[in-house]
């Protein structure tokens, strides 16, 4: 239990930071999760679009500061190249 006023507002700042980096997360790991299966599924179109938007969703999670930015970028080179291979 916090015994000061400020240490009250960190843990309803901690609340609401939580729910948010919590959506933004779950929204970044379905994301590439649809990029995997649309990569694996063979389908250059569909991967092309789904690379896209899992990108989109990694960096929005990067710069909010739920992940970082280094890792945003890495699983997007990832996705990348396999999107290369599939050629």
């Amino acid at each position: 239990m916090p015994n000061h006023k400020s240490a009250e507002k960190r843990v309803r700042q901690s609340k609401r930071r939580n729910v948010r980096n919590t959506a933004v997360r779950s929204a970044a790991r379905t994301a590439v999760k649809k990029a995997g299966a649309a990569l694996t599924s063979g389908d250059r179109q569909a991967a092309t679009a789904a690379l896209a938007e899992a990108q989109k969703a990694l960096l929005t999670a990067a710069s909010k500061g739920v992940i970082h930015k280094n890792n945003a970028s890495r699983r997007v080179s990832r996705l990348a190249s396999k999107l290369a291979k599939l050629k």
